[in-house]
């Protein structure tokens, strides 16, 4: 009889300041300074928590990327501000964001690994690399490094914060009082890194963390990304437009990440969806129209001329996208959100004007308008057909948005037993399913042979 556990839905909730909608904080009920307000962000969190969810995700960027005479901004420091949640809460997942970019494998190997401390086993770093301009001069460059270069970096980088995370054994810390031994230094290993784009003598200057390490999340479409994720995710955040699209990446990562060992369930694949929810569907839609029409046509139209890596001015409202659009950048811009848009528009044969109130002013992730039990439909397909583990909600409008996902949606899921009631389990990865990595410098015992 087989023991294995039913697969149950993973939940995040990623924390867009006002919400998902650019005109979010223009709701009568909404606060303009929620962006920068950690109030904001711990009673989301706390709402999230209530009901079970996996995690709270935190997107980062290191440049002002968007219009902010129209938007509020991702303001805010991940990590510092994930520390406070940890503070308000007790079981939830907290995630950010950190590029490999614009970060050295020291800093970040011992951010998370404290934020994974602080928050008793909690923690997850979203791996990215960095593709705007912006950034690049914040940082000194006058260029963005090239796609390659930019993943070759991430993967060193990657692998280097690893080998920090491991470079204390378990049982290394001692604490013997009476002996007066503290650490046992035999089990602190420098990890003596020397490499194309690092170098790195370590060890990390903190034990190993509750839950082995945190938990690696990477968020990249092209081949370059699927590779990264293969090498080192345990999750990933993915933007996938129709069920056909997400169900055939999640085979080919899983593939690639088989291609390297791993197993068949080593990386958990949580698309982004946005919900937006109504009593009826016509409620639904109002609700959709009402944010839509609060967004000045022109800030949608810059948005997604950036997207699509073209000037605002080649795009018409009322006319289809230009034919043969190539990757943003030459091909060194963000592959992801353009290929995720350029199908929702090819699809449907939409206009400019109709594919952005189809993305809900947004920048390429899927959205949904219905009700609780349309939502649930959707979510149980997706993830009954294999195209998704799980899902990275980015509500309409937060914290209401959220709200109505938690008080409509996730009754249905609970009662079609798709999501749990209560956690079973303190760390992230126990809330994923993950196992608890074994440290590589972990002796083996010496096995007893019977005479």
């Amino acid at each position: 009889m087989s023991t294995t556990s039913p697969r149950r839905l993973h939940l995040n909730v990623n924390i867009l300041h006002s919400g998902f909608v650019p005109s979010a904080w223009r709701l009568a009920h909404a606060d303009p300074r929620a962006f920068v307000d950690v109030a904001h962000y711990v009673r989301v969190a706390q709402i999230a928590e209530a009901a079970k969810f996996d995690a709270v995700f935190l997107a980062d960027n290191a440049s002002i990327a968007d219009q902010i005479d129209f938007r509020p901004i991702t303001a805010l420091e991940p990590t510092v501000l994930l520390a406070s949640i940890a503070a308000a809460t007790s079981h939830i997942g907290v995630i950010g964001t950190a590029s490999t970019s614009y970060n050295e494998p020291y800093n970040i190997a011992r951010r998370f690994a404290t934020l994974d401390h602080v928050s008793g086993g909690r923690a997850g770093w979203n791996v990215v690399t960095t593709a705007d301009l912006g950034s690049a001069r914040n940082f000194g460059r006058d260029a963005v490094p090239v796609h390659a270069e930019r993943y070759a970096c991430a993967d060193e980088f990657t692998s280097v914060v690893k080998a920090l995370w491991n470079s204390w054994e378990d049982d290394a810390f001692v604490g013997d009082k009476t002996a007066g031994r503290f650490i046992d230094t035999s089990k602190v290993h420098p990890i003596e890194h020397r490499g194309e784009w690092f170098s790195v003598a370590g060890a990390l200057n903190l034990p190993r963390s509750p839950q082995g390490h945190p938990v690696l999340i990477q968020a990249g479409g092209s081949a370059d990304g699927r590779d990264l994720a293969a090498r080192h995710a345990e999750a990933v955040f993915s933007a996938s437009q129709s069920f056909d699209e997400s169900a055939s990446y999640a085979r080919d990562l899983k593939s690639r990440a088989a291609a390297y060992g791993r197993g068949p369930n080593a990386i958990r694949v949580l698309p982004g969806l946005t919900t937006i929810i109504g009593a009826t569907e016509a409620d639904a839609l109002r609700r959709r129209d009402e944010l839509i029409d609060l967004i000045p046509w022109s800030y949608s139209l810059t948005r997604l001329a950036g997207t699509l890596g073209v000037p605002a001015d080649t795009l018409k409202l009322d006319e289809r996208l230009p034919d043969n659009l190539p990757l943003p950048g030459g091909g060194n811009g963000n592959h992801t959100f353009f290929h995720a848009t350029l199908a929702q528009a090819r699809t449907h044969g939409y206009t400019a004007r109709q594919l952005i109130r189809a993305l809900a002013g947004g920048g390429g992730h899927r959205v949904i308008v219905g009700t609780p039990e349309q939502i649930a439909d959707d979510i149980e397909h997706w993830f009954n057909g294999g195209a998704a583990d799980g899902f990275n909600l980015m509500p309409d409008a937060l914290p209401d948005g959220l709200q109505d996902f938690v008080d409509g949606v996730v009754p249905i899921l609970r009662r079609r037993g798709l999501f749990r009631s209560d956690y079973d389990g303190s760390t992230l990865r126990e809330h994923f399913g993950l196992q608890r990595p074994v440290n590589p410098h972990a002796r083996m015992e010496t096995p007893v042979v019977a005479a």
